[in-house]
């Protein structure tokens, strides 16, 4: 199994329905944060790539999976792409100023410092944190980067190979750029900020704590 699609947004721009939608597709598993959760091996080996790139075991993270969406692997969308050089990649956006407010209600809510002694704080510190020089609340930063990461995509993927995509897009853009028909129904829409409040941050405060 060979990963067919690469996902190279940010995490909160959607990327949880992006993966439903995927799997729906014919397109899964897909890889996405909630996996990290479910391996406690994962942490461990996102780590060993954050400390030597180069050497990275990407069809042993990726084993079994068809496709990867969010983090940990859109820190490394590029190199994913060099390996997978089939892979087609979808960039999920979502306007800046909702994804600040999005992240501080979610993934960059004050934890306070990562535990380096817990494997998933760590692999959060090495993988994510230095993409925004570990400033996880100052807004002005945390967008610029974002603005700046959007724009690196495009201009470091082929567009022949890219979509950019919204979720509220639709089936439409999505089946057309993979070739598939589009299933009956909307789009999957999930992880909203409750969903994650009664969901996902209890796994990432268990992982952590």
């Amino acid at each position: 199994m060979t990963l067919k699609v690469i996902g190279s947004g940010f995490g909160r721009t959607g990327t949880m329905s992006l993966k439903l939608a995927l799997e729906q597709i014919g397109l899964g598993p897909c890889y996405h944060m909630v996996e990290v959760f479910k391996n406690p091996a994962a942490p461990d080996m996102w780590s060993a790539v954050a400390d030597d790139l180069d050497h990275a075991d990407w069809g042993k993270i990726f084993d079994g999976y068809n496709s990867t969406v969010d983090w940990p692997n859109a820190t490394y969308y590029k190199e994913l792409a060099d390996a997978y050089p089939a892979a087609k990649v979808i960039h999920t956006e979502r306007d800046a100023e909702d994804w600040y407010a999005s992240t501080q209600a979610t993934i960059f809510a004050d934890r306070g410092p990562p535990d380096p002694d817990v494997p998933f704080a760590r692999m959060i510190s090495k993988v994510i944190f230095p993409l925004f020089d570990g400033r996880m609340a100052d807004k002005d930063h945390l967008i610029s980067v974002y603005r700046a990461h959007n724009a690196r995509v495009r201009e470091t993927i082929p567009p022949e190979r890219l979509l950019i995509y919204h979720v509220a897009d639709g089936w439409g853009p999505l089946c057309d750029f993979l070739g598939v028909p589009a299933p009956e129904g909307d789009t999957p829409k999930v992880n909203s900020r409750e969903e994650f409040g009664a969901h996902i941050e209890t796994q990432i405060q268990a992982a952590i704590n």
